[in-house]
């Protein structure tokens, strides 16, 4: 995704072009498909639907135009989906920072409460202490009354 990110689409005769610093030339290569034309040689995909069967029919200016033309659709189909893999990079990282936030608030919730359960515990111990206090105390008592009576 950091790939996707340092690309730039920019446009260019109209047409949206994916620069990327791998050093692709789109002219370099509309150059050399151009050369094969005049030459008469044809691509070895004759298979694919690129050109339609009717575009063996047509002259090597008109296979020019078509590819071309059918090269800016998928131009702007590489932008827009770029622009998509942009924005959901964004949105990965903005939910990485929200997980990040979570996960520091738990670590500081778990603390808070082992705390919690260190000082309940220290409570039940003094308490349990102060009934044991107080259970000497009424036997103190209960004897004490018995003397006097």
């Amino acid at each position: 995704s950091s790939k996707i990110r340092n690309m730039e689409v920019q446009s260019g005769d109209g047409v949206a072009v994916l620069e990327d610093c791998i050093g692709f030339s789109l002219t370099k290569t509309i150059s050399k498909v151009e050369e094969k034309l005049k030459k008469g040689v044809l691509p070895d995909c004759q298979d694919d639907d690129i050109i339609p069967k009717v575009g063996n029919e047509m002259g090597a200016e008109a296979q020019i135009r078509f590819l071309k033309a059918k090269l800016r659709v998928m131009q702007e189909d590489l932008a827009n989906v770029v622009f998509e893999c942009r924005k959901k990079d964004d949105e990965n990282q903005n939910l990485e920072t929200r997980l990040k936030d979570t996960e520091e608030k738990n670590t500081r919730l778990q603390r808070t409460i082992s705390l919690q359960q260190s000082q309940t515990e220290k409570y039940k111990m003094l308490s349990q202490e102060a009934n044991k206090k107080t259970e000497g105390l009424q036997q103190e008592v209960t004897a004490l009354e018995k003397v006097l009576q």
